[in-house]
């Protein structure tokens, strides 16, 4: 991996990243949005939380903004680093595989086995190109690592678009978690290459944050949610191989609980678990008396939580402070999944204005 030197030319450069992305999101949108409003509108079924034909697509400029911004940081450099581009050449060639099969299924649905025989395709070629001395879990085989990243990694990317239901709180959760990394970055548990794709797509998502915030006006769609998840999925196995797995299953938790609880309680059930639903806990929540903006406020306090824990287990790393940290963390993540079973009693009956993004 490409090493850069750390100076205060490039803490500068870092700030400037995360506005330049936040920039050229929201400028791409504007200019995306008529297109979006002619041919991606995502219309109210049976399964929706929102009322009105709302155009999805939005992560085209998440996307393609924090490529850009990378590839416009690599070459303003103090030391112009053009290998950075082409190490992360995979990378965004997945994202692009993955943003075109969101799109698609944006616009029509693609059955479930050509969709899911993609998205490995794009996570193994991200898998496949990480360094070979990077290793998650050393008593494993290299192959039987590698093959578990995939799956892994594959269940992520899919996770993230499940989670993507209701307005804001994908910005909830990659916001805080992108911020996270880059901290982590700066301690030295994520290479330059990585701190600087978390800036650039932290800086993306709050580029799009206006236009989703409740009630939203433009979704993520598929062709955002998934390469969201495959970069992020990214960026939490190098931190993962450096080390820091405690960090790495940190910061994404509240998502792992909900969506991965979720999919077993479908699976013990009997449902079919491709098919759309409302049985997310932050979807249920929403049935039972809360509104969007009480449910992303709590992803994002425990959020943000969930980043102290993870960079305290960075920078003191030891057995005991991990182990306390993902003790602490999970408690958390329980509480607001209790919180969400309960329901709000004070606004019970009330359900809240969101927009499902499915």
């Amino acid at each position: 991996m490409i090493k850069l030197e750390y100076d205060g030319q490039l803490s500068i450069i870092g700030a400037l990243v995360v506005v330049a992305a936040m920039a050229a999101s929201a400028a791409l949108i504007l200019l995306l949005k008529p297109l979006l409003q002619r041919y991606a509108l995502a219309r109210p079924n049976a399964r929706s939380s929102h009322r009105e034909p709302t155009p999805q697509g939005g992560g085209i400029a998440v996307c393609a903004a924090t490529i850009a911004v990378v590839a416009a940081a690599a070459a303003v450099l103090p030391r112009p680093q053009p290998g950075l581009v082409v190490e992360l050449a995979p990378l965004f060639g997945a994202v692009a595989l993955l943003a075109v099969v969101g799109a698609l299924d944006d616009v029509r649905a693609i059955p479930v086995a050509p969709r899911l025989v993609l998205q490995i395709v794009a996570v193994s070629a991200v898998i496949a190109t990480l360094p070979e001395e990077l290793r998650v879990v050393p008593m494993l085989p290299v192959a039987i690592e590698r093959i578990l990243l995939v799956i892994g990694g594959t269940w992520f990317v899919n996770l993230v678009n499940f989670m993507d239901g209701i307005d804001w709180i994908t910005v909830a959760e990659i916001v805080p978690v992108t911020a996270g990394l880059a901290l982590i970055g700066a301690l030295g548990g994520l290479p330059a290459t990585g701190i600087l794709v978390a800036l650039a797509l932290l800086g993306a998502m709050l580029g799009f944050a206006p236009f989703n915030r409740p009630v939203a006006r433009l979704f993520l769609g598929d062709v955002g949610s998934l390469p969201i998840g495959l970069m992020t999925g990214w960026l939490l196995v190098l931190i993962a191989g450096r080390g820091h797995l405690a960090a790495a299953l940190l910061l994404p938790l509240y998502y792992l609980a909900d969506a991965t609880l979720t999919l077993l309680r479908r699976l013990i059930h009997g449902e079919p678990v491709w098919q759309a639903h409302r049985t997310h806990f932050y979807q249920r929540a929403t049935d039972r008396g809360f509104t969007v903006r009480q449910i992303v406020g709590r992803v994002l306090a425990v959020n943000i939580g969930l980043v102290v824990l993870a960079v305290v287990s960075v920078a003191a790393p030891s057995p005991a402070v991990s182990t306390a940290a993902l003790a602490i963390g999970g408690l958390l993540v329980a509480w607001l999944l209790a919180e969400f079973s309960r329901g709000c009693r004070r606004h019970a009956g009330v359900r809240g204005l969101d927009h499902d993004e499915s």
